[in-house]
């Protein structure tokens, strides 16, 4: 049976099939030992796991296997041999095997980064060659690694070799009709894999953990590529447009607004916070934005790492929010929320999309109160379609410059950080220190110019390869995510003693937030303790500092500095005044790019990608989630809040001219 399945011409098929399942188990089994403690290790989770993530390694090589198959098929018996036949059945081999070996090496370090198998951030970074292939380089070994690759693939080769693999492939004298049964049935795997197995279909668990090691990496990733972009009143729960506008707008029924158009699927509304006595003040506004800072880090949040001395100081005093919540995992996700003051969107963020420009964000506001507006990052911009995003909602652009020309239809002006004043750089762009010295100079020239600014910073200093100026802190560059944070704090507090000489620091507002935790990955279908953050506003005339323990999310922080400011203006903006709210009015949004999540008090309802919602109470003392029972209400009210979100996007409605 097995050699009428395979037969000697087809010997060398079936020999790099084995070896792809067999290098598929063992980074299976990496992962399995790797992330043990976080796994249902029960006997039935084992053998589910590896069963079904034996059939999707096998509908993996079947599209790998399917062009040599039609080769092996077509090619006649005469040419099995031939100068041509060997060449092309060796190169042929060597290519896929170091296919394979570099595909099992990128998931392990995808892995690392982000404890999935390949999904949208893969296929994201497959276009910002230059930042992720540097990252890589300064993160790992890559000379060394690339040298054990192609040592594994003259390994496997010499095998193949002794085993008389290729010479019963160029000696075979099969005949045409030998070869059909091989064929088809790598013929039928690869159809029942592509056009009915779904990558979804792997996620029989309840535990995150499980349903990743049951997917294969390549798999994911093509499946990801499918699947970008996801329609949410296709893939999720929907309620009548009436009624989710009805209850979206009943959220705001706390705030001194008026909506605009009360009778249409809009939430645009004018916000009144001026009176006699609360006259509107127009500090300067400078946003710093930290890359991956989970809220566990400060000590001032519980945390005991001793590596956030000036966040720490700062948070008693300071409007400190103890209890704000990121909406997602990544920073376009952060910007999104943080710019458009908006619940997650299913699939990518609205930052990566069409038709994100010309949008009412935040930035609408400053510009209606006489601002500038300045979109500062030490990278190209292009990464993560940053610069089109700030730049076609109206922010000017500070970046590193490397090359990348903003879109022609994006009007506006952009500053190169110049090699001058860089003092380090890595893959993702300059040191801390070295933006924040590029804010304070734009800074001295916007005072002098007497305009008043609001400067929307991101840093990066706090990702991988976690590199920085040496002898900054005690922790060596490159070692560690807690040297990478000390680091990042250290420039807080160098850019505090130079800004607090400058004359216009005494009129500016410093807001401080993360915009996602240092990671996402944990058992259940959201980890709601990754998503918790630290938030900050300083600076604040005439405010003394407080501790704010409401339940928030990303997207209330500017909503609550206009309050502060006691600014009247338009808002489209989802976000709220956390001071103002009442114990009802407090909740989060989290989700990822297929999960969208509402959490009120220790319940969270979960909206899914195949119309499903799981409704949990969450333990915040072991941050595990346990299913009870739906509660219809408050099902309606997370459809709604994401549902309008969507209804906006997708019909103009987040437009600033309507």
């Amino acid at each position: 049976m097995w050699q009428k399945i395979f037969p000697d011409r087809f010997a060398l098929l079936k020999t790099f099939i084995l070896i792809f399942l067999t290098l598929s188990f063992l980074v299976r089994m990496v992962f399995l030992i790797w992330s043990f403690g976080e796994i249902d290790t029960s006997i039935g989770a084992l053998i589910a796991i590896f069963g079904i993530g034996f059939l999707f390694d096998l509908g993996t090589i079947s599209f790998f296997a399917l062009p040599y198959s039609i080769y092996l098929l077509l090619m006649p018996q005469k040419f099995h041999g031939s100068i041509v036949d060997r060449w092309i059945t060796y190169v042929a081999y060597t290519i896929g095997l170091m296919i394979f070996l570099f595909s099992f090496f990128a998931e392990i370090t995808f892995w690392d980064e982000f404890k999935n198998r390949f999904n949208f951030i893969a296929v994201d970074y497959l276009v910002y060659t230059y930042e992720v292939v540097t990252n890589i380089n300064e993160s790992y070994p890559i000379p060394y690694l690339v040298g054990l690759i192609l040592i594994a693939v003259g390994t496997l080769i010499f095998i193949t070799y002794k085993k008389a693999v290729f010479s019963k492939t160029f000696k075979s004298t099969a005949p045409f009709k030998a070869k059909l049964l091989p064929f088809f049935v790598v013929l039928g795997v690869t159809i029942i894999s592509g056009f009915f197995i779904k990558n979804k279909h792997a996620e029989q668990f309840t535990n995150r953990y499980n349903n990743e090691l049951s997917k294969a990496g390549i798999y994911s990733f093509f499946a990801a590529f499918r699947n970008n972009e996801l329609s949410y009143t296709e893939f999720y729960n929907t309620i009548d447009n009436e009624k989710a506008f009805e209850l979206v707008k009943a959220s705001f029924n706390n705030e001194n607004a008026t909506f605009i158009k009360p009778k249409e699927h809009s939430i645009l509304r004018t916000i009144h916070h001026t009176d006699s006595i609360n006259k509107p003040i127009k500090p300067n506004i400078i946003f710093i934005c930290i890359e991956s800072l989970s809220g566990k880090y400060l000590n001032s949040l519980g945390g005991d790492y001793n590596i956030t001395p000036t966040l720490d100081s700062l948070a008693n005093n300071s409007i400190f929010f103890t209890n704000l919540y990121a909406t997602g995992t990544r920073t376009v996700r952060g910007m999104e929320a943080i710019t458009l003051s908006i619940p997650p969107t299913q699939g990518r963020s609205i930052v990566k999309r069409a038709n994100n420009t010309g949008l009412f964000t935040i930035g609408e506001i400053f510009e209606n109160m006489g601002y500038s507006r300045n979109f500062f990052y030490g990278g190209d911009g292009y990464f993560d379609n940053m610069n089109t995003y700030f730049g076609g909602n109206g922010f000017n652009i500070v970046d590193r410059g490397r090359g990348f020309l903003l879109d022609k239809g994006i009007q506006t002006t952009r500053t190169n950080i110049e090699d001058e004043e860089v003092t380090f750089e890595n893959a993702w762009g300059v040191c801390d220190e070295d933006i924040y010295r590029k804010v304070i100079k734009e800074a001295d020239m916007a005072h002098k110019a007497k305009k008043s600014f609001f400067n929307f910073v991101m840093t990066t200093s706090n990702h991988k390869p976690y590199t920085y100026p040496e002898d900054k802190i005690d922790i060596p560059s490159g070692t560690s995510r807690a040297g990478a944070i000390k680091y990042t704090d250290f420039a807080i507090g160098e850019f505090l003693k130079i800004a607090r000489t400058k004359p216009w620091f005494k009129n500016t507002v410093l807001v401080i937030m993360s915009d996602h935790c240092a990671s996402s990955a944990g058992r259940g279908e959201l980890d709601i303790n990754n998503y918790h953050i630290p938030a900050m506003i300083c600076n604040l005339p005439d405010i003394a500092p407080q501790k704010v323990n409401k339940l928030c999310s990303q997207i209330d922080m500017f909503p609550t500095v206009f309050s502060f400011l006691n600014w009247d203006y338009t808002s489209n903006l989802f976000g709220k005044d956390v001071l103002n709210m009442k114990p009802e009015d407090e909740r989060a949004f989290i989700g990822n790019y297929r999960k969208l999540g509402l959490l009120k008090g220790n319940k969270v309802m979960v909206l899914g990608d195949q119309r499903k919602a799981n409704f949990y109470e969450w333990n915040p003392a072991n941050n595990n989630l346990s299913l009870i029972p739906t509660d219809k209400n408050y099902l309606d009210t997370t459809i709604a809040f994401y549902q309008v979100a969507n209804y906006l996007y997708t019909q103009q409605g987040l437009k600033s001219k309507q």
